[in-house]
């Protein structure tokens, strides 16, 4: 199993470019099943959660091509219309192809998603909503069998909690069925907006994208097209961090500042000098202390989840106490016990963490719990004196390309060690 080797103290300084987004790009290569023509989409990022989506198309019978960030898929027939647990264990995104399989096929036949440990996504609001478009839904050894042979009809979906994958599902069902349908309470996601993108492209009628309140008007069929994935906001967010916490002169190129507001607005209140050279470039330096700042995520626009982990690492950092709230999963502070041992102040109390800083980091053997929380644990190594090991970096490997090589090139010591 291949680590992390980081040498801490070196500030970050010069350039990073943002891949395109891995949360954007798994629900567009799923909207692929919806038509038998060719879907092209750019700035795809190779991680590893990518090729797992593209591994699951190619087993339903979906032609995939993947070279250079670019990536053709064309589903002119679906053969196998299931996503088997093999494929699918080490991905949440698996129930992405629910909707596209039944609205196109009839039927579906999916594992129940595994992916990481930070709490229950539960699956429940898409299969709600699936009924609510007339299909047939079961429960039968860990899979969900959706049958709707007679095609689906529109209907009024009101979601009884904002869901940001059920949102994009049950959108991609919903352009293949009979009539209206409208989402109340969706997600406002950009992703979700891009996802909305790409359908028109392919002909679909959606209006409302980007509000809580989406409708779509199916039609008999669609088309295929070509699509840019947007940056990635979250690999954005994290290397403003990686600057700020380094104390380095950082600057994030290629990005949407207008997605990383919540993050932006917490660093200045932090004491973080950003800058905005250009429309999709970012500039982060520390020009004196960093102060503790209260964080609560919420859904988009609000402070994204996907970011806890790592401001939880910055406000180590901070002068004086800083509150972190957990809105969205019950079980996203696993990184707080690996950043205790490397000296952080932590206290967990239910869905708050209490950071009281600054703290000298030390480097310590870490183990990444999730995605999000193995890329807290670089950011506290890039500080911390001494070196660290970030263990099972696989988990990093879900949705950051090439981290180790973009964070190199500004100055960061960190290494891979091949296990």
């Amino acid at each position: 199993m291949d680590k992390f080797r980081i040498i801490g103290g070196v500030p970050l300084t010069g350039e990073i470019w943002v891949s395109g987004a891995k949360n954007s790009a798994l629900p567009t290569m799923a909207a692929a099943l919806l038509t038998s023509e060719p879907v092209l989409l750019e700035n795809v990022p190779n991680v590893r959660d990518i090729r797992t989506m593209a591994q699951l198309l190619d087993y339903e019978g979906v032609s995939v091509e993947f070279h250079d960030h670019t990536m053709r898929l064309q589903a002119a027939e679906i053969r196998r219309p299931e996503a088997p647990y093999e494929i699918v264990r080490t991905m949440r995104a698996s129930a992405l192809v629910l909707g596209p399989l039944v609205a196109r096929t009839g039927r579906a036949r999916v594992s129940l998603p595994g992916g990481c440990a930070i709490g229950a996504r539960p699956i429940n609001l898409h299969l709600a909503g699936l009924q609510q478009l007339g299909a047939h839904i079961e429960q039968v050894h860990g899979y969900i069998e959706a049958t709707a042979p007679n095609g689906l009809k529109g209907a009024f979906i009101h979601f009884d909690r904002i869901t940001v994958t059920g949102t994009e599902d049950l959108m991609m069902a919903a352009v293949l069925a009979e009539g209206e349908t409208i989402l109340e309470n969706a997600a406002r996601e950009p992703e979700v907006v891009d996802l909305a993108q790409l359908l028109t492209k392919m002909g679909a009628q959606i209006e409302g994208a980007g509000t809580s309140t989406i409708r779509i008007r199916g039609v008999s069929r669609l088309h295929g097209a070509t699509h840019r994935i947007i940056p990635d906001r979250i690999e954005a967010g994290t290397y403003l961090i990686a600057g700020a916490i380094t104390r380095g002169e950082l600057c994030v190129r290629g990005c949407v500042p207008e997605h990383v507001a919540a993050l932006t607005a917490k660093l200045r209140q932090a004491g973080v000098e950003i800058r905005q050279p250009t429309p999709d470039t970012l500039c982060v330096r520390v020009p004196g202390l960093l102060h503790s700042v209260d964080v609560t995520t919420e859904e988009y626009p609000g402070f994204a989840t996907d970011l806890q982990a790592q401001y939880m690492a910055l406000m180590t950092q901070a002068h004086g106490i800083a509150i972190i709230t957990e809105t969205i999963f019950e079980n996203r502070f696993m990184h707080a016990l690996e950043l205790a041992r490397m000296g952080a102040n932590i206290r967990v109390e239910g869905r708050q963490a209490i950071v009281a800083g600054p703290t000298q980091l030390t480097g310590a053997a870490v183990i990444a719990s999730d995605l999000r929380a193995s890329a807290s644990l670089v950011l506290a190594g890039l500080v911390a004196k001494g070196e660290t090991i970030v263990d099972r970096i696989y988990h990093i490997e879900r949705g950051y390309e090439n981290i180790e090589h973009k964070l190199r090139s500004v100055g960061a010591r960190i290494e891979r060690i091949r296990g």
